[in-house]
């Protein structure tokens, strides 16, 4: 089981003005405490379950951009970029930069979109569910036509390219590998099957009917259920003095057993490294081999 971090929040004690120097200190002791990914939200304004939408918010491959330059081996990626909020050629562009200026740690997490209010209070657009769906499918066809080196016209229901220029591709091999986020049963879990080399589910009652409904998918498209890495969002406290990390552990131990491999969370109070600490000394290696 490997364990990574999301920072879904800059709102942090010591304020902008500081969180360059404090988002450096965070990467950088994610990078070296063993951790496996580490995560932005593709998010403008704050989301509503989190905080009021005026809290401190970064872009979030500007932001990545940063992490790679603080950091040497942890994974790195939006956790997940809205499928809408960019050009499809675009966003590969912006996944190959970061892949090659990360030397080759950058994944493509994605997913439709669903902050209404964020997208049409700055002018991005937003579509019905359906469409979105289309267009993320669109984009994830763009994506991996520009990084299979096929430079060639793209004629989509929404999308229309000329020409699928990449120069340079990835250092990631084949690509950087796609994570889709959600648990939608006939649409999300069934691009997952198709496209994504991971997914991204939450801790609950349904975890193991998704899995099921994930594997269904698997078997239509033809697809090896067990090459798709299971990942899933969920607290990640140690508690002030590590007394939490017992429960953790416990939860980890039963996901594993479903076959997720991956587990995935914010930390409370990020900024002081702390918790950070007691994280990456006592839980990773401990669950490393489940």
């Amino acid at each position: 089981m490997q364990v990574g971090v999301h920072l879904p929040s800059f709102t942090w004690p010591a304020g902008p003005a500081n969180l360059r120097r404090d988002l450096a200190q965070v990467a950088q002791a994610v990078d070296a405490l063993g951790f496996s990914k580490l995560s932005v939200m593709d998010h403008l304004w704050q989301i509503p379950m989190i905080g009021p939408p005026d809290q401190e918010m970064l872009e979030a491959y500007t932001t990545l951009g940063f992490l790679a330059a603080n950091t040497q081996r942890v994974g790195l990626l939006a956790w997940v970029t809205s499928a809408v909020y960019r050009a499809p050629g675009l966003l590969a562009k912006a996944v190959t930069s970061l892949d090659i200026l990360s030397g080759g740690r950058a994944w493509l997490g994605i997913g439709a979109g669903w902050y209404e209010d964020e997208a049409k209070g700055l002018g991005l657009g937003f579509a019905p569910v359906a469409e979105r769906f289309e267009r993320l499918e669109e984009a994830l066809q763009i994506c991996l036509q520009m990084w299979s080196g096929d430079d060639g016209p793209y004629r989509g229901r929404h999308y229309s390219l000329e020409r699928t220029l990449s120069s340079p591709q990835p250092l990631s091999k084949p690509h950087p590998p796609v994570m889709i986020g959600g648990g939608g049963e006939t649409k999300t879990l069934r691009l997952v099957a198709k496209y994504a080399q991971a997914c991204n589910l939450f801790v609950g009652p349904d975890l193991r009917h998704k899995l099921d409904v994930l594997r269904r998918h698997c078997d239509e498209v033809g697809r090896d259920y067990d090459e798709v890495t299971k990942t899933v969002m969920g607290p990640l406290d140690p508690g002030p003095q590590g007394e939490k990390l017992a429960g953790l552990v416990a939860s980890m131990r039963e996901l594993a057993s479903l076959g997720v491999s991956h587990y995935h969370g914010s930390v409370p109070e990020v900024a002081s490294i702390r918790p950070l600490e007691l994280l990456g000394e006592r839980l990773v290696p401990e669950v490393a081999a489940l």
